[in-house]
């Protein structure tokens, strides 16, 4: 092996241990829920704001007891603002948009829900369930919406949520026939 070669091969392996370090590093929140355990990574090199919003609600036990609220096989699965009632919780104030972060609305991505109002995201979020281009920013509205971590563990579970059968309750629209519940978000490092 030639010195150039070893050089390379020694900077391969320290950039991949440095990325496996970031990794390790980065906060992780498990879901307890009634179809099973999910884990994600967040990023708050990436979406600092989010994520230290989303720990906050974490920390609070906000997301115990919520629901997934609206599930859209083919697009996403999303929860953490309405209890079984379909009661919405009250929240913190908005936190402002990250959306041109770099990361993408890709298949296992979390993100955050808001209304048309681009800096109107509080506590809801989503699970993309396939690649959803249309999401990044600036699309679909010039502003995208705020990719801040992915699933690492339990996606076979997200699956299980994306096909539930859906329909109305009161003026809500695709919500799972039989409740999908929260049962705990736990920062687990």
């Amino acid at each position: 092996m030639t010195s150039i070669s070893k050089r390379a091969l020694l900077l391969g392996c320290a950039l991949w241990a440095a990325g496996s370090a970031f990794a390790a590093d980065a906060p992780r929140v498990k879901f307890s829920t009634s179809m099973g355990e999910f884990v994600v990574e967040v990023y708050p090199d990436k979406a600092p704001k989010t994520v230290e919003n989303f720990l906050q609600y974490t920390k609070d036990k906000f997301y115990d007891g919520t629901i997934f609220h609206r599930v859209m096989d083919g697009f996403m699965v999303q929860g953490g603002g309405f209890t079984a009632d379909m009661q919405q919780k009250p929240t913190r104030p908005p936190v402002p948009l990250e959306a041109s972060n770099g990361l993408k609305n890709d298949r296992g991505t979390i993100a955050m829900a808001r209304t048309g109002n681009p800096n109107s995201a509080t506590a809801q979020f989503f699970i993309n369930v396939q690649n959803n281009a249309s999401l990044n920013a600036p699309s679909p509205d010039g502003y995208g919406y705020t990719v801040f971590g992915k699933v690492v563990s339990g996606m076979e579970v997200i699956d299980k949520i994306r096909v539930a059968p859906t329909g109305n309750k009161g003026p809500f629209q695709n919500v799972p026939l039989t409740t999908i519940s929260i049962q705990s978000a736990t920062s687990v490092n």
